[in-house]
């Protein structure tokens, strides 16, 4: 299975967007799925999860201005982000975990805030 991430690029502060991440693959079964990012500089930190059972975790720099979901037609997880800063600049993944434990990543999309 391959993901692919569209939908990033230059946003102005307070902007925002909506990342997508294809799977190549449809008729698996999703347990876990999730949006990472990397800073340059930082090691890859997790900023949103969405697990089967309808929890979902968003970690505290992103709460209140993210929504991740998922369009099961299509075979497509979303994260949609508000009021973007200038620290929310980074390469984003996608994360795929199935209900096997096989963990799929996108290969990044680059999201850049700045005026």
């Amino acid at each position: 299975v391959q993901l692919a991430e569209s939908g990033g690029g230059l946003v102005q502060p307070g902007g925002s967007l909506r990342l997508s991440c294809a799977a190549s693959e449809r008729g698996f079964s999703i347990s876990v799925m999730g949006w990472y990012r990397q800073a340059p500089g930082k090691t890859r930190e997790l900023v949103a999860r969405s697990f089967r059972g309808g929890q979902i975790l968003y970690v505290e720099p992103v709460k209140g201005r993210s929504a991740i979901s998922m369009n099961n037609n299509k075979n497509t997880v979303y994260l949609e982000m508000n009021r973007l800063r200038p620290d929310d600049t980074a390469v984003y993944f996608c994360n795929i975990e199935d209900t096997t434990g096989r963990q799929f990543w996108g290969r990044g999309i680059q999201v850049t805030v700045s005026s």
